[in-house]
């Protein structure tokens, strides 16, 4: 008996559960976008990857301070 046949038990596991319906696509296919909107999808996405979130203020005195 190889070492792979002994830490494998197959009688112990648990058989691949049915792909769900909700991951197949019924009906008529997704519009391509057109070259302005992949441009201007592009162009938002370089925005929001260089400007920053603005940070929530945060509270002055501890939790312990509070109670």
């Amino acid at each position: 008996m190889s070492s792979t046949e002994r830490d494998v038990d197959h009688a112990l596991a648990y058989p691949e559960p049915p792909a769900s319906p909700l991951w197949h696509r019924h009906g008529a296919k997704a519009r391509p976008l057109t070259p302005a909107q992949q441009r201007r999808n592009r162009e938002l996405l370089d925005i929001a990857q260089r400007t920053t979130r603005p940070r929530s203020p945060r509270p002055t005195e501890t939790l312990a301070e509070a109670s």
